[in-house]
């Protein structure tokens, strides 16, 4: 009897064992590539990325991270009290990648401090490349529903706030601030 109860016992804990080192590795495995790292000349900048929310975004944007489109590349529009946008290559606000236009993934979580939106132009479906993170929870409380929202900055955000800012009005830079490198961890 105190053979079979020792023996249960042993398969229980071992049983046990195998489930958390499984839940473990799921976990682990789901992280992997959940974050994008924007290196600026001040430092890192971390963003936790919401595929739950916009799922081709976030895909689009991890493919363009890890093809180095992004490394080099200016926050050519930057707006007090607003945010700074980037990702595009040629620096004007025109540009973009080369591949197509993504649908809008509108949603109606709320945009606020260290929200990461997709730029496009007046028509939803339009975002390719460039980005835009906010820079306070007022100023982008009337993109919620109106912009793709598919990331959030987790560290980093006092050099989000250092970025060089933009004429009044405009917002559009002299001699503009670079994302150094970004990659997706």
């Amino acid at each position: 009897m105190r053979t079979i109860k020792r023996f249960l016992r042993c398969a229980a804990t071992a049983a046990a064992a195998v489930t958390v080192t499984l839940a473990a590795s799921a976990n682990a495995a789901e992280a992997a590539g959940d974050k994008l790292v924007i290196e600026l000349k001040t430092g890192k900048v971390v963003v936790k990325l919401r595929p739950d929310l916009a799922p081709k975004h976030v895909e689009r944007y991890k493919a363009l991270a890890s093809q180095g489109f992004y490394d080099g590349v200016k926050w050519h529009r930057v707006m007090e009290g607003f945010m700074a946008q980037t990702g595009d290559p040629t620096g004007t606000g025109m540009g973009g990648s080369k591949l197509p236009d993504l649908p809008a993934e509108f949603t109606k979580e709320p945009y606020k401090r260290g929200t990461l939106g997709a730029a496009r132009t007046q028509n939803p479906n339009t975002a390719n490349s460039q980005f835009f993170i906010c820079f306070t929870d007022s100023g982008c409380a009337g993109l919620t529903g109106q912009y793709t929202v598919w990331g959030q900055v987790v560290e980093g955000m006092d050099l989000v706030d250092k970025i060089k800012r933009g004429a009044p009005g405009s917002g559009t830079v002299t001699d503009p601030d670079v994302m150094v490198k970004v990659s997706v961890q």
